[in-house]
């Protein structure tokens, strides 16, 4: 933090405002801040990355502290719709200007930034990537990608074409475990994989329940009608803000969303998958009488069994079968493991490799990589191929934030738009077949013609691969 930014008061933007503005600065050349010279430690303004982030509490903060951490960025604007959330990382970084409406930062001050940070909830993680990225500034997205399909492929789309630096946030990906994964498999110690499992013990939230009854006193501190966002028009409801929205479909993704990036990132660098051709999946029910099943289409299911299929890759011998459970589901114990071996995570999450010739396993992030029998661990040779990330995990915002410094295409990023955006769409299309349940398409398999980003054999579902948004916000 080396420059001071004053705090002042500002009225919200019209939306015409917005867009001319927004218009104007990404047709206009970068311009690098002004920091205050001199002084211990001092860095060039060429060597620091300004950042305004959007959202600051929970994961927004611990995102901002670690970007700060490289000692390369300049944490300059903070943007919350809720001031209670924000009032930690307010008072952490002082000299950073604050505002409630990101629309309005990007307005006024997008000369003085060069990069973004995203760190909201799903249903607004486009608009504002999407919208940062027109203006030219580097972006960093929390997981999933975004809420939709479509948007995610508008977002992966979008970095090459404004030519920005991006990353998106499932940090095990910077992780030596799914580099070590890949390279026992590169050099044939478990033969082909035909099947993979991923599983974790999330919701650790509400799902599968009714809509909450509407409270009529909104928080001070919260701007609501801000926090819904693209998402439909809804009275406030208690616990929705600030976690519990990852179980209801109009702002969160589900159990799928909140872990398939970090336990599912492994499966597509070590076997090079991308595009999944067809999904099926079971959900758990909800009794709310004897033989009276629940029906709650706004709620996520409160467990799942997803079976995608994956083409053959140049790195499988053929299709590739990958199992997602939730809810604490797990796949059988692998006979190789001993019976009071631990299988998977401390924490309840893992991902198991199955291959023609042996096993393999590790747990979040990728984690404790591990060949099965165990034993065989330790003994395991296999050439370095892939340079690692320092700090690992929590290199990769370090990692992002020198990419930015860097530029477009000087370096390489562990979760670049160009791989986390298929490694959404495969996610969100899994969803699909779980919302299928409540439009009685849950005993079929689905087909995804990816191309036209659609199923082709059940189009009722179609209409979640892109939603309409609310009245006043476009992408």
């Amino acid at each position: 933090m080396t420059e001071e930014q004053k705090p002042e008061m500002n009225a919200n933007p019209g939306r015409r405002e917005f867009l001319k503005t927004s218009a104007v600065a990404a047709a206009s050349f970068m311009i690098v801040p002004r920091f205050v010279l001199g002084g211990k430690g001092y860095r060039a303004p060429s060597d620091m990355l300004t950042v305004a982030s959007v959202g600051c509490g929970g994961k927004g903060e611990s995102d901002i502290a670690n970007f700060f951490k490289s000692g390369k960025a300049n944490i300059a604007y903070l943007c919350d719709v809720d001031d209670r959330r924000a009032s930690k990382t307010v008072g952490n970084f002082p000299k950073a200007k604050y505002y409630k409406d990101w629309r309005e930062m990007f307005d006024k001050e997008s000369k003085n930034f060069d990069a973004v940070s995203v760190s909201t909830p799903d249903h607004t993680h486009a608009i504002v990537a999407y919208h940062a990225m027109q203006l030219g500034k580097h972006v960093y997205v929390q997981k999933p990608l975004t809420h939709d399909i479509a948007e995610a492929r508008m977002l992966t789309q979008a970095a090459d074409k404004y030519k920005v630096v991006t990353q998106m946030g499932n940090q095990g990906s910077s992780n030596d475990g799914t580099r070590l994964l890949s390279e026992w498999y590169d050099a044939g110690l478990i033969g082909d994989v035909h099947t993979v499992y991923c599983w974790t013990n999330r919701p650790v939230w509400p799902q599968g329940i009714a809509w909450p009854a509407p409270q009529p006193n909104i928080p001070k501190e919260l701007d609501w009608d801000l926090w819904l966002g693209t998402a439909p028009k809804k009275d406030y409801v208690d616990k929705l803000v600030p976690f519990n929205w990852r179980g209801w479909w109009d702002y969160g993704t589900g159990a799928l969303g909140d872990m398939g990036c970090h336990l599912v990132e492994a499966p597509f660098r070590v076997l090079g998958i991308r595009y999944a051709k067809d999904v099926q999946a079971s959900v758990g029910s909800v009794y709310v009488d004897q033989f009276t099943e629940g029906h709650f289409p706004e709620s996520c299911p409160p467990s799942s069994h997803i079976t995608l299929t994956f083409p053959k890759t140049d790195k499988t011998a053929g299709d590739v079968t990958l199992h997602w459970m939730d809810g604490g589901i797990q796949p059988e114990r692998p006979e190789e493991l001993g019976p009071n071996e631990r299988f998977g995570g401390e924490d309840g999450n893992g991902t198991l490799f199955i291959g023609t010739k042996g096993k393999m396993f590790a747990s979040t992030y990728s984690d404790a990589p591990t060949l099965l029998p165990k034993a065989l661990t330790a003994d395991a040779k296999a050439p370095q191929k892939w340079a690692r990330v320092p700090g690992g995990a929590n290199g990769h915002y370090a990692q992002w934030v020198e990419g930015c410094i860097a530029g477009y295409g000087k370096t390489e990023l562990s979760s670049s738009f160009d791989k986390a955006g298929p490694l959404t769409e495969a996610l969100l299309m899994a969803n699909l077949a779980v919302r299928g349940h409540d439009l009685k398409g849950g005993k079929i398999k689905l087909v995804w013609d990816n191309d036209a980003m659609k199923i082709t054999n059940f189009d009722a579902v179609n209409q979640y691969v892109k939603r309409t948004y609310r009245e006043g916000w476009t992408l």
